[in-house]
């Protein structure tokens, strides 16, 4: 197993290290989930008996800033953009390319969540400065995109399996219901985008809604499919980004550039792509390429069955044995085969502590090996952090936290960041800098309320975190 002796956690003595392991399994899983938007859905909050709320400050939000250009080869591009556009995540292709052929018109209706507008701004003006598309806020009926605000509820009750999602040829979600089996929504029959609605949920976190609007927002102006060998992109159903990357933003304006036309086949983009890539990012020449094999269906299948929320822990278990098993024998050793590991050692963190953090150092280690997985290893760093902390070795905990900690806020994940500092405080508190852990602890709930909404979710994540430290510490 690929690993680098210098990020592995300071264990304790054989004699103690069982029992530690047992003790902190609860806080680790509890942690699983750093990075993620708040629950679906609110369980009983923690018990806090005759206990002031916090004085919570106001809540954090990213300055947007262009995303810095993708590292990749334009080969390695062009494939991407070829299978982005003419595929769709179930295995069926798509006989022509499509885009808007005019400048594009969205509004906003429904009840929008607190935040979204802001939002919603930032990333047009990301649109238009970074990917150069003509896009522009209006207020009548007849704008090209609908941004509908609705609640989870009903999002849940339109498509069960979606937090958020965009349809061809509606502008309601009452008209997609009334259509939701006629080919006029059905991706895979359109030959023209004219108006197309996007479902964001109001209810949700303040990161959730912007997460929502970014992913959904440029699937429906550019390509519909998904890729999991993406590293670097928002087109990857493995969540790791936040926000459009700068491999979005070419790739979108790729999409936009006068050498195609909607109704082109596969052939004649990639006729074309080879001198637009050239045009728009002429340093992926100069980049070695580097071909990740694609990702069969079984691997797929296994992985997104670990993760649904629906299935027995042992069936989801076995899932998840099986994806990492399928990684293996593929002989990968990208990011596909880490996160195999990774979602085994949050599935095991109650149960086989032990074997978990193992999992967790094997993801670590093949991370390590593939450059832009910053925000990959920060995700990880939650988990070794804490086993770091619970060890007593706050010095480790620093040290690891530390790039995590940046990756998170290039990225611009606010839940992850939070997440990160409040472990950056206790183990600063462990090496008795509590000045210093007061100062970073305040500014973790900042971006907690951005990244997590509601205080009651904000105060479980400080008490979950507050619980690693080994007691009488």
């Amino acid at each position: 197993m690929p690993a680098d002796a210098a990020l592995h956690v300071t264990k304790p003595s054989r004699q103690d290290g069982r029992r530690l392991l047992s003790g902190i399994a609860a806080a680790l899983a509890a942690l699983a989930l750093a990075g993620c938007t708040a629950p679906a859905a609110r369980v009983e909050a923690p018990t806090r008996a005759a206990a002031a709320p916090l004085a919570l400050p106001p809540v954090k939000v990213f300055t947007p800033r262009a995303a810095p250009p993708p590292q990749r080869s334009n080969a390695e591009i062009a494939r991407d953009f070829l299978d982005l556009h003419f595929q769709l995540e179930g295995g069926s292709t798509l006989p022509h390319f499509t885009r808007f052929e005019t400048p594009i018109t969205l509004r906003v209706t429904g009840t929008p969540a607190p935040g979204l507008n802001r939002d919603l701004d930032a990333l047009l003006a990301r649109l238009r400065n970074e990917a150069g598309i003509s896009v522009r806020r209006v207020s009548g009926a007849d704008a090209g995109i609908t941004i509908q605000s609705v609640s989870r509820a009903e999002i849940r009750r339109a498509l069960p399996k979606a937090a958020c999602f965009v349809v061809p040829n509606v502008s309601s979600l009452a008209e997609y219901r009334r259509n939701r089996r006629s080919p006029r929504t059905n991706w895979t029959q359109l030959r023209s985008r004219e108006k197309l609605a996007v479902f964001i949920p109001n209810d949700v976190a303040p990161q959730e809604v912007r997460d929502c609007l970014h992913e959904e927002l440029a699937q429906a102006i550019g390509p519909l499919n998904d890729l999991y060998r993406l590293p670097d992109s928002i087109f990857n159903d493995d969540n790791a980004h936040s926000v459009l990357t700068g491999f979005d933003m070419l790739i979108l304006r790729a999409t936009y550039a006068p050498e195609l036309r909607t109704g082109m086949t596969r052939a004649e983009a990639a006729a074309r792509l080879p001198a637009i890539l050239a045009r728009l990012n002429p340093g992926g020449a100069r980049n070695a390429t580097q071909w990740l094999p694609e990702t069969p269906q079984d691997w797929a299948a296994a992985y997104e069955q670990a993760l649904g929320p629906k299935s027995a822990l042992r069936e989801r278990l076995r899932a998840a044995n099986s994806a990492a098993a399928i990684a293996r024998s593929q002989g990968w050793t990208d990011h596909r085969r880490a996160q195999s590991h990774y979602t085994l050692g949050r599935m095991l963190s109650i149960r086989e502590p032990e074997l978990a953090l193992q999992h967790f150092q094997t993801a670590q280690g093949f991370l390590q090996q593939q450059p832009g997985t910053g925000i990959h290893q920060a995700k990880l760093a939650v988990q070794l952090a804490a086993y770091d902390i619970s060890a007593g070795n706050g010095a480790a905990a620093l040290a690891r936290l530390k790039p995590a900690v940046a990756a998170a806020a290039a990225h611009e994940n606010a839940a992850l960041l939070s997440t990160l500092l409040m472990l950056q405080a206790e183990a600063l508190d462990l090496e008795g800098r509590e000045t210093e852990a007061r100062g970073v602890r305040l500014d973790s709930l900042g971006w907690a309320r951005y990244g997590f909404g509601p205080d009651w979710v904000v105060e479980a994540r400080l008490e979950e975190v507050a619980a690693l430290r080994p007691s009488g510490s």
